[in-house]
């Protein structure tokens, strides 16, 4: 616990260095030579499940682990990204890993990228190019498994086929994998069951403040729902506030029932006290995934394509503060 308090500390501090002095001009600034350079672009840093996952990346490609690590905070703009990658090639670092904030526009760079000899390793949301030659490797989460794990309980609870349900879908960040999928998952379920449907479609952006918007405007119309499918933690937050204030009950024994995607600390602690009451694991604790697969690159190993990580769920009525204390995050 206090580790990970104080790779989050490190992490906000390098935020602000970073918003400051931007990219180091070249490789050839005074740094031990024996380091394996890895340019990182990231995201920003919207959620709770973001932080952690740079936290992770930090540590695993540390100097005592035997990386430079030049990172990039992209603060929600693809722009950004592509600013970074560039610049990343001109200071010819080793190794690119790109988390993306969406799936589409990728060619162009990479094949900048792969024409400098840099292998490009993507985390967390997946990228759709044409030629998958241009990235080395990608190691993420399967949304869409995840979302069926979430529609799976909903049959159980609501198995009842002539019943109906009124859905609330709190969308995250358009075209990001984790959107495109969960949704997926979800649009799929309510076209197989008549009586279940999808009263709105709100984008909630990944964001805590966003979600809270959304859901509070959208509770002004009067409509009534069932279930919240709240595609992040952090929207389900925002979305939990915004029910508070209009006098809404929900959780184990409430009139909406919560879902949510991630499974940070704070929504199992709410998922124990049945506030939530289901939470999808999404894990973001890719750093030592990256690791392994940079040393399988140095070694001359062949890596696989695409790394799936093994995750599960917990309900209010399963989850114990025992696992809530053993989370990394």
């Amino acid at each position: 616990m206090r580790k990970t308090v104080l790779l989050l500390l490190l992490f906000s501090i390098a935020l602000v260095l970073a918003g400051c002095a931007g990219f180091s001009a070249s490789r050839e600034n005074d740094y031990d030579d024996s380091l394996v350079v890895v340019g990182f672009s990231q995201v920003g840093s919207e959620s709770d499940w973001r932080l952690a996952n740079t936290a992770s990346m930090v540590s695993a490609l540390s100097e005592a682990n035997g990386y430079r690590l030049l990172f990039d905070n992209a603060r929600q703009k693809q722009e950004n990204q592509y600013l970074a990658i560039r610049n990343f090639i001109q200071q010819d670092v080793n190794y690119i890993v790109l988390a993306p904030i969406s799936e589409t526009g990728w060619e162009s760079v990479f094949r900048e990228a792969k024409e400098a000899g840099i292998p490009v390793i993507v985390v967390d949301r997946q990228v759709n190019v044409e030629d998958e030659s241009l990235y080395q490797s990608w190691v993420g989460s399967d949304f869409y498994q995840e979302g069926r794990m979430a529609v799976t309980w909903m049959e159980e609870q609501f198995s009842e086929e002539d019943t109906p349900l009124r859905i609330l879908h709190l969308q995250g960040t358009e075209g990001a994998t984790a959107q495109l999928m969960r949704s997926r998952a979800l649009e799929e379920a309510v076209s197989r069951h008549e009586a279940w449907t999808i009263e709105a479609a709100l984008k909630g952006e990944f964001t805590e403040a966003k979600g809270y918007e959304v859901v509070r405007d959208f509770l002004k119309t009067g409509t009534a729902f069932d279930v919240l499918y709240s595609e992040n933690d952090n929207m389900t937050f925002g979305a939990m506030r915004a029910l508070d204030e209009a006098g809404i009950s929900y959780g184990r024994e409430g009139k909406v029932k919560i879902i949510s995607f991630d499974a940070v600390r704070k929504a199992l602690q709410f998922c124990l006290e049945g506030k939530i009451n289901l939470c999808v694991e999404c894990n973001p604790l890719h750093g030592p995934r990256v690791d392994r697969l940079i040393k399988s690159c140095e070694a001359g190993e062949t890596v696989p394509k695409s790394s799936y990580v093994e995750e599960t769920f917990f309900t209010c009525e399963t989850i114990s503060q025992q696992v809530i204390d053993s989370r990394e995050y």
